[in-house]
């Protein structure tokens, strides 16, 4: 499989599943190589998909003063997309450690902008997006894109460039010696493989 191969994964910062997909995909990119492989990660709140249906609007439309983790940690994501790739990577990278690993509150601002800090960004220019409301609209647009595209319900879900998609449950991440022929067997059952509908362990005892 050596073809260059770009992938959209949907992602909510509050998703152990998405931290532990995160760290295997940066280590199959740093055995591959960035050419070989690009993620694109796109907001999926699962505050939302988890609304009741009477709620009074998407969390994209409440108030200002209305907190909500989701709606604040992927506002900050577009906001460090826009100061490009890298700085998105950086960003998205620190952000799920300090929820996951070093268990901080993602959704407040002491904790964006400590991510922010950690990846390097132009803290003024943060700031100033973190203001601005209508990057909510690229939220509400990966969120729609996603839904209505794909029928996506969970994080992370992986969408193929021929449409085929995948919600996946990894934890803990594979082993960095395993990572890339995981990698390779995933992208070969999901993506060439339309005919597998399921694959799911049941629970055992422990």
């Amino acid at each position: 499989m050596n073809d260059r191969l770009s992938v959209d994964v949907y992602f909510d910062f509050a998703c152990p599943y998405v931290h532990s997909a995160a760290a295997w995909l940066r280590e199959v990119r740093r055995q591959l190589g960035d050419d070989r492989v690009e993620i694109t990660w796109k907001c999926f709140p699962l505050e939302q998909v988890n609304a009741p249906e009477d709620a009074e609007m998407p969390i994209w439309d409440l108030p200002a003063d209305r907190r909500s983790r989701g709606r604040d940690s992927l506002h900050a994501a577009v906001a460090a997309r826009r100061q490009g790739r890298d700085a998105f990577d950086r960003f998205h990278e620190a952000l799920l450690t300090l929820k996951h690993e070093e268990e901080q509150d993602h959704g407040k601002r002491a904790t964006l902008d400590d991510a922010a800090k950690r990846a390097g960004l132009d803290l003024d220019r943060f700031a100033r997006d973190l203001d601005d409301r209508s990057l909510l609209r690229e939220v509400e647009a990966d969120y729609i894109s996603g839904r209505e595209g794909f029928n996506v319900f969970g994080t992370p879900t992986f969408v193929f460039p021929n449409g085929q998609a995948a919600y996946l449950q990894v934890l803990p991440p594979p082993p960095p010696q395993e990572a890339v022929a995981f990698w390779e067997d995933f992208v070969r059952d999901v993506r060439d493989r339309p005919f597998l509908r399921e694959i799911k362990r049941p629970r055992g005892p422990q």
